[in-house]
């Protein structure tokens, strides 16, 4: 089955470029398209969705609002509803980094080589995150300090985890890929992989980018060092 794919993006010749290369591909069709936000998520609400590419600065409702509005709620990661791959015109966006913390499953830059587009897509719809960890990490270590706190971490539901899984979502925070962890920890690939999961079951969360965010904002890594080592 393809992958249904949905255009959200001001710019109709933005989107008309975007739509002829996905168009081109045995294994995507553009299903949806919307200007902004608020039409994107009302489309969603009569259209089946894999993958969203969001932009994020828009008129009536940007980008941030609509994948809060469509990742959000009581959704689980394995509810099946659209995962939103944010397009973004500046590398280290605010934007995008708001965007991560409401639910998106990664960014790209719009010019993007259309190769490395259609992968994100793939990836994204297969249930990964397309934003390497540490480009993350990147992007919290910007942006976390200027963000107004919203009050002293929660580590409820971190505090659910196992020793092993602390460990390996602190390296997963600091950017280290699962090959990498299991080295480092000296187990198999299998193994980190397993665990990994069971982090991502355990926090109801969504990705390895949402991964990421919540070490950040329950204080488990700060920014502008290296994983709070």
């Amino acid at each position: 089955m393809a992958i249904r794919v949905m255009l959200v993006d001001d710019q109709v010749l933005l989107r008309t470029g975007f739509r002829m290369v996905l168009q081109a591909q045995p294994d995507m069709e553009v299903v949806a398209e919307a200007g902004d936000g608020a039409e994107a998520v009302e489309v969603l609400r009569s259209t089946k969705v894999d993958v969203v590419l969001m932009d994020v600065r828009m008129p009536r409702l940007d980008g941030v609002e609509a994948t809060r509005q469509i990742c959000g709620g009581d959704r689980k990661p394995d509810d099946g509803g659209p995962r939103v791959l944010i397009l973004t015109t500046f590398d280290l966006d605010e934007y995008a980094f708001s965007a991560l913390k409401a639910g998106a499953s990664g960014f790209m830059l719009k010019d993007v080589p259309p190769d490395e587009l259609l992968a994100a897509i793939r990836s994204v719809h297969s249930g990964d995150a397309v934003v390497a960890p540490s480009t993350t990490r990147r992007l919290l270590d910007r942006f976390t300090p200027m963000l107004p706190s919203s009050g002293a971490p929660d580590n409820t539901a971190v505090n659910r985890l196992t020793e092993r899984e602390r460990e390996v979502l602190l390296l997963v925070a600091q950017g280290l890929s699962n090959g990498e962890i299991a080295r480092k920890l000296v187990l198999s690939e299998a193994t980190v992989k397993t665990h990994v999961g069971r982090i991502l079951t355990k926090l109801d969360l969504r990705d390895r980018v949402q991964a990421v965010v919540l070490a950040y904002e329950t204080g488990l890594v700060r920014a502008g060092t290296n994983g709070g080592r």
